[in-house]
């Protein structure tokens, strides 16, 4: 009890510090959309299907996740997604909306004049499109916000404490996500204005979570027997369900992120199924050139590869660019991921080879690839434009260096509190009978 009110008292010492640097610095006003704006009843049906598509990615990954974890442990894997919905639910309307796309405070963070969503409404979004209502970008926002501390679990898989989770998932989102929210995709956060592109969330939520995920590795140490004893997936069914139905809800992430129903939106679809494919086929040829045959989870693994790598890419790229893209991204993270082993950290689900690599990669084929063909707004390497590589590498330096500093901090204060890791007799034990008292399988 001592400890749960120490981290209490940290949690309102933060939140109040926060809220006294939102309040008091001042503050530049995203443009707001003019008041005649015209709500479109496509793109509003077409955010709001997109939203609840992102939405279904989140219990989609606890089973992708759920499937390579011991039997012992389904259960409390598939919980951290989850829980992850439903936290991150609610400081999302609370305070995480207004610190990411509220009134920038010197293109680094929003102020909490949004806290509560006051002031977001039915009428347009001054931020996306000035067709759909605010309270649908918001929305579809948060769709992103929810999935993205889910995707660092799979690194902690099997030995992280369910309460020192919890606090986790609240102050990352809070301290992590929610700045480099900002700085990316606010009208006036600094890597914004500074021209990097990242269409979906390649910095935002795949490199972030990804490097956040090897420092929590690092942090919580390795698995109990890790590399001594079996540790295979317990069903790989549950994880190509869980590929499968990330696959279709990608579409929400991706095409989505045109914000409306027409071409863009289009063209970020058919990127994404073509990169998926290619980047499937590229893991799954690759396997069997090293190891003399492909597996299924191989391929699935290919696949999310393909999603992550194409996320920021998607409405920047040719159908032929996402080939390039999707197959390198393949060969790639199935490289990294046959590296884990003899790097020396415990990622438990490849976190970091898939997610963490694949995101990266997908931030530089942005400003390899980005055709003004595709889309006007974005011109890569290929056609003139070497400069958006430097950008796309300076957003990655800056995504790197504060979601690793910060991730280290905040864990180290719960270890110091709450602590973070399960006792070794409850990991033997398993997560589900240790954290949650049920069984994943009762026959």
């Amino acid at each position: 009890m001592k400890r749960i009110r120490t981290v209490s008292k940290l949690l309102f010492s933060l939140s109040a510090a926060m809220a006294f640097f939102s309040f008091s610095a001042p503050a530049v006003y995203a443009d707001a959309a003019p008041a005649t704006s015209k709500i479109n009843s496509g793109d509003t049906a077409w955010l709001l299907v997109s939203a609840a598509l992102v939405l279904l990615m989140t219990p989609a990954l606890g089973f992708f996740y759920g499937g390579m974890v011991r039997r012992k442990n389904v259960l409390g894997t598939i919980m951290h997604s989850f829980w992850a919905l439903c936290l991150v639910s609610v400081t999302w309307v609370l305070w995480g909306y207004s610190l990411a796309f509220g009134p920038s405070i010197h293109g680094i963070i929003g102020n909490l004049s949004w806290f509560g969503l006051n002031g977001v409404g039915q009428e347009s979004s001054p931020l996306g499109s000035p067709t759909v209502p605010h309270l649908a970008f918001m929305s579809f926002q948060m769709m992103f916000a929810v999935i993205t501390p889910a995707l660092i679990t799979g690194a902690f898989a099997e030995r992280m404490k369910f309460s020192a989770y919890t606090v986790f998932i609240i102050l990352w989102s809070t301290f992590v996500y929610a700045p480099i929210a900002h700085w990316v995709w606010n009208p006036h956060g600094w890597l914004y204005t500074l021209g990097a592109l990242d269409f979906a969330g390649g910095t935002v939520v795949h490199l972030n979570a990804g490097i956040a995920a090897l420092v929590a590795a690092i942090v919580l140490g390795k698995r109990k027997g890790y590399l001594e004893v079996p540790m295979l997936p317990h069903n790989i069914g549950y994880t190509v369900l869980g590929a499968s139905l990330l696959w279709f809800g990608w579409f929400g992430f991706n095409a989505g992120s045109a914000i409306t129903s027409g071409g863009l939106a289009a063209l970020a679809f058919v990127t994404t199924n073509t990169a998926t494919a290619a980047a499937a086929l590229g893991w799954a040829f690759a396997e069997w050139a090293h190891k003399g045959r492909p597996t299924v989870l191989g391929a699935a693994s290919g696949a999310v590869a393909g999603l992550v790598a194409v996320t920021p890419t998607a409405g920047f790229i040719t159908p032929m660019g996402a080939i390039a893209v999707g197959a390198i991204a393949g060969v790639i993270c199935y490289t990294a991921v046959n590296l884990r082993p003899k790097l020396g950290y415990d990622d438990s689900l490849d976190v970091v080879g898939v997610h963490g690599l694949g995101g990266f990669w997908g931030a530089i084929a942005t400003g390899i690839f980005a055709s003004p063909l595709a889309n006007p707004a974005g011109r890569g390497l290929l056609y003139g434009n070497a400069h958006q590589v430097i950008i796309q590498f300076e957003a990655c330096g800056a995504t790197l260096v504060w979601s690793g500093l910060v991730t280290y901090i905040i864990l180290k204060l719960i270890d110091a509190t709450i602590g973070l890791r399960v006792s070794e007799s409850e990991e033997e034990l398993g997560l589900d009978l240790s954290q949650h008292e049920e069984s994943g399988y009762n026959l």
